[in-house]
This record gives structure tokens, C-alpha cells and sequence, in this order.
């Protein structure tokens, strides 16, 4: 018989992919539906490593102008074309930067946003 503490220690020490190809080959190789137990496994790794898979899954950013730069017209117009706001409100989103220019915007949208303020002389962070 099978040491089932180890057994236990091995599952919970599992990532989410190796989670999800034990569940494939007890439904493939031996007709098993591990659902509640694939479900019970994925919820116990670590912190660190549950910390670490969220910021891998993350797909959604805020765009944060932390400084204007020396280049405050040129920042100015990128963050008017990125928000599509008036001269006037983006001038006083840039004035009172740090500021967040874009929220929950999707990673490919907040990197090409970055690319932008960075290409005009902002300092840029994404969160």
C-alpha cells in the first residue's frame, strides 16, 4: 500500500498543468472523472506559486504616467490619441501625473499605450 501522506504531498506540490495532465490521463487511461479532485489540488499550491500563476494569467492592465518627461507637449498629444480626450483634460492628466491614463485595459492595448508615452519622453508603469 502506497504511503498516502507522500501521495498527498506530491498532489498538493503539483502546478495547474500538471494538475490538468493527471486529470487527462485518469479520464483517458482509466475512465475517471477527477473533476472535484483536480479542483481541490489546483486550490492548494503555495503562495508564491498561486501568486506567480496570477501574474502570468494577467490579462488586463491600468496605464500609469508616472512622469512627463522633458517632452510635456509631446506626452501631451500621445495621451490625447491614447484616451481620445481633449487637449485641455489630457494637458491636466499629464499635469498631475502620476496619473493612471488607461484602467483594465487588455495587455496588448496597455503595452502599445506604454510604447507610445515612452516613445515621447513619459515614464510609463503598468499595474
Amino acid at each position: 500500500m502506497p504511503n498516502i501522506e507522500k501521495l498527498a504531498e506530491e498532489l498538493v506540490g503539483l502546478t495547474v498543468l500538471e494538475v490538468n495532465e493527471l486529470s487527462n490521463v485518469l479520464k483517458d487511461k482509466y475512465g475517471i472523472e477527477p473533476a472535484a479532485a483536480a479542483v481541490a489540488v489546483a486550490a492548494a499550491p503555495a503562495a508564491g506559486a498561486a501568486e506567480a500563476s496570477a501574474e502570468q494569467a494577467k490579462s488586463e492592465y491600468d496605464v500609469v504616467l508616472k512622469d512627463a518627461g522633458a517632452q510635456k507637449v509631446a506626452v501631451i498629444k500621445a495621451v490625447k490619441d491614447i484616451t481620445n480626450l481633449g487637449l485641455g483634460e489630457a494637458k491636466a492628466l499629464v499635469d498631475g501625473a502620476p496619473k493612471t491614463i488607461l484602467e483594465k485595459a487588455k495587455t496588448e492595448e496597455a503595452e502599445e499605450a506604454k510604447k507610445k508615452l515612452e516613445e515621447a519622453g513619459a515614464t510609463v508603469e503598468l499595474t
